[in-house]
């Protein structure tokens, strides 16, 4: 009997397909968790730097634009992570339990892509808040 719920021992002795590969499901929900930080971190970058760019002294048409463009690359890309990193999640599942595993890269080059766009704009934003025009 476990917490009340009789179970036959016949059901403790059978291994469920996921019981079989339990540390490679304890990795992949890992780095789905990993992948959801990410794309939360990315959309709180994006705030920040609308933040700097819409609240600064020496506001002008690039922070603007800087700022725009990191708020909405940063908030699009981190949505789009936490949505990919989920069926990623599942199809790697998938795999794992028919033993067919094939890392992707696609993730990650569409990681790498947006990180420097969004490196760059606020690079942009930055350099203009801290030297402002005369």
């Amino acid at each position: 009997m476990n917490g009340g719920i009789p179970i036959a021992d016949s059901e403790l002795d059978t291994p469920s397909i996921d019981s079989q590969y339990v540390q490679q499901h304890m990795a992949n929900e890992r780095t789905f968790l990993a992948w959801v930080r990410t794309g939360i971190a990315m959309v709180g970058v994006g705030f920040l730097a609308a933040g700097l760019g819409f609240n600064s002294s020496s506001y002008d048409q690039i922070a603007h634009i800087a700022a725009i463009i990191t708020g909405v690359t940063s908030l699009v890309s981190g949505i789009a992570i936490i949505l990919c990193s989920a069926a990623s999640y599942h199809r790697k599942r998938r795999q794992i339990n028919q033993q067919t595993f094939h890392a992707s890269t696609r993730l990650i080059r569409f990681l790498t892509l947006t990180l420097l766009v969004i490196g760059l704009a606020l690079a942009v934003l930055l350099y203009v808040l801290l030297f402002p025009a005369p």
